[in-house]
């Protein structure tokens, strides 16, 4: 919770003030090409690298902390969708082992409780990444930065662990 009030408090006021030129394009692109779960974690930031540049004063405090937000937000979307994904397909399964295993845990179960404890861990760490700032201004986009890269991990972690996509 401390992290999302950070990061609201550091980064609404520099991306109402200034618009950013995102676009999810080179990420996509970068997983399109992307070999291996290896290769697709080199995809996240990509867009908002690209977003730094495109945008005028985008490696200002202000545009960075604006470019890592709006890719942040897509890969918020993503782990959102993909977590839909894997929770319809262990539900599935616990309904399949549920006929012959009643005593066997519930995977169902097990996804959400490892994803609170995934939130509790992203939070802690990008909560620790922001105070390596000592309340300067390069705290927020380092928050966002973090809660990017945590995101976007977790989001390819989920699609690959149980999907195999």
């Amino acid at each position: 919770m401390r992290v999302l009030t950070v990061i609201c408090a550091v980064l609404a006021a520099p991306v109402a003030a200034q618009d950013v030129a995102f676009s999810p394009a080179a990420t996509q692109a970068c997983m399109h090409g992307a070999t291996g779960v290896d290769g697709l974690r080199a995809c996240i930031g990509v867009s908002a690298e690209q977003c730094m540049t495109d945008t005028v004063g985008g490696y200002s405090t202000y545009g960075m902390g604006g470019c890592l937000s709006a890719e942040l937000d897509y890969w918020d979307a993503e782990l959102n969708a993909v977590y839909a994904d894997v929770m319809a397909s262990a539900r599935r399964a616990d309904a399949a082992t549920d006929e012959y295993n009643t005593d066997f845990p519930s995977e169902a179960d097990a996804l959400r409780d490892m994803q609170r404890a995934w939130i509790t861990y992203r939070d802690a760490t990008c909560d620790y990444e922001y105070l390596q700032w000592g309340g300067g201004t390069g705290g927020g986009p380092a928050i966002a930065g973090c809660l990017m890269r945590l995101t976007g991990e977790q989001a390819i972690y989920l699609r690959h662990s149980r999907l195999g996509e």
